[in-house]
């Protein structure tokens, strides 16, 4: 099963694609070198040259079952000129690369020979390396303003088609701590579903509310595009979670919600990317809306809806407006279900509302912070380099300065059929700071922010933070 090999049918043609000594073209990594190909200075356009795909061969094979590699690569053969092979090829190796079974994929593109082969037709190789049986490691992992020590073990393509199994153990600056383990499998179907079932334990302590939550459940996940840019995730999740106070000094109104709980819920993500980078973008949007029901069994139940937008547009070279805004609502259901604190809507921070401590917006008791059940926030930025342009090219790169101007409300707020009041309600106690900053990128996963932020409007028992805030985070507003 070393190799497999996928011949169509005979197609007859008009037109030849070429002659001569037999070459090989390695493909780029991305569109502008697949649609051209380029000899000194001439530039030669390969839309509207006729070929036609004959063989197709993918070496290197070990575990992996011949059946998903042939349905992989067969959309190869539908190609009519030579801009679609190579376009073609190039989605192919997307493809292979998405089904997690290989580490290292080339593509050469051959004139067909020997029996069969047609006067314009191709032959197209994909030269593979499997992963290993069993990988690990031990790294770092940035996010929700702490960093954390990950210790990992997987192992890829189990069955040979794509599954893979994962352990994973998080330790995190904050005592945060996580064991997660995962087996999923890729599907066949036109969206590319995944799927994905996961046990995990999760502890973490949060010190403005004066809680620590001990999470133990199981995790249904299917993932799906149903476009190129718009991923969806359909999940169930089952989870019996644990609440105990930090101190004894705790709120009342938080001691009162200790104790064991179990959700059952149903969440559906929907996420439109259409950004150029997901750290420092300079063009392009991004629309995330995630709903989830809980009250399929267990004592919590609620409908909780939370939508993410934000928007960028260059202005100069390497000078970009960013705009975002977030907002979450959380309805209560009929009955005896319970909604705990843990599953409340936290503002403040320098992940969203700048200017202010970590939940340093919204209601409080005895200094603690309890949590809402309507949100929203929006910020402004300007995006440049650094002055001057250090570095540029290299490690200059990684840096943005930029103002920022950011506001929002958060409340047990109670919508009506009027509108006007309701608009008042979100309105009334705003929030609001500026300020300016220096980000760091990290990869294409993470950023630092390091940022002097001056409040503005303050509601009384909020807790800003007037001066120098640092943070650390993957999704920033």
């Amino acid at each position: 099963m070393g190799t497999v090999y996928a011949k169509e049918q005979f197609i007859e043609k008009n037109e030849s694609f070429g002659s001569g000594k037999p070459r090989h073209l390695n493909l780029g990594t991305n569109d502008q070198e697949a649609e051209e190909c380029t000899s000194g200075k001439k530039t030669i356009k390969l839309e509207g040259i006729q070929a036609r795909v004959d063989k197709i061969h993918v070496d290197g094979l070990n575990r992996t079952k011949d059946d998903i590699v042939v349905e992989t690569v067969s959309d190869l053969f539908k190609a009519q000129d030579f801009q679609q092979v190579l376009l073609g090829a190039h989605k192919v190796r997307e493809k292979l690369d998405a089904l997690g079974c290989f580490r290292n994929i080339g593509i050469y593109i051959d004139i067909s020979s020997g029996p069969g082969a047609t006067p314009h037709g191709l032959e197209v190789t994909f030269h593979v390396r499997e992963l290993k049986r069993l990988m690990g490691g031990v790294n770092t992992m940035v996010g929700n303003n702490e960093g954390s020590l990950v210790v990992g073990l997987r192992a890829p393509n189990l069955l040979g088609r794509g599954e893979k199994v994962n352990f994973e153990y998080r330790y995190g600056s904050k005592r945060t701590t996580g064991i997660d383990i995962a087996f999923s499998k890729p599907l066949r179907g036109k969206w590319s579903p995944v799927f994905t079932t996961s046990v995990f334990q999760r502890g973490a302590e949060w010190p403005p509310s004066a809680y620590k939550q001990m999470d133990r459940g199981i995790l249904l996940d299917l993932a799906f595009s149903s476009s190129s840019s718009i991923q969806h995730n359909l999940q169930w999740e089952g989870n019996y979670r644990d609440l105990s106070c930090l101190t004894r000094a705790a709120a009342f109104a938080v001691r009162e919600q200790a104790g064991p709980t179990l959700k059952s819920s149903i969440r559906h993500i929907i996420t439109a990317d259409r950004r150029d980078a997901p750290i420092f973008p300079s063009k392009g949007g991004l629309f995330q809306l995630t709903t989830e029901f809980a009250g399929l069994g267990g004592n919590i139940g609620f409908l909780k809806n939370e939508l993410m937008l934000q928007a960028n547009v260059p202005l100069l070279e390497g000078i970009v407006i960013q705009g975002g805004v977030q907002g979450g609502l959380l309805t209560h259901l009929a009955g005896d279900k319970q909604v705990n604190i843990c599953d409340r809507f936290f503002l403040g921070g320098p992940l969203n509302l700048r200017g202010f401590e970590l939940r340093g917006a919204g209601p409080h008791s005895d200094g603690n912070a309890l949590g809402a059940d309507v949100y929203w926030a929006a910020a402004v930025h300007l995006y440049t380099p650094l002055p001057f342009r250090p570095g540029k090219g290299s490690l200059g790169d990684l840096f943005r300065t930029h103002v920022f101007f950011n506001c929002g409300n958060i409340g047990n707020f109670r919508f009506t059929e009027d509108y006007q009041r309701n608009f008042e309600q979100l309105a009334n106690n705003l929030r609001s700071a500026y300020g300016l900053g220096v980000a760091l990128r990290i990869g294409q996963v993470a950023r630092l922010e390091l940022n002097y932020c001056i409040p503005v409007r303050i509601a009384a028992g909020d807790r800003p933070c007037s001066g120098v805030q640092f943070g650390v985070g993957v999704n920033f507003l």
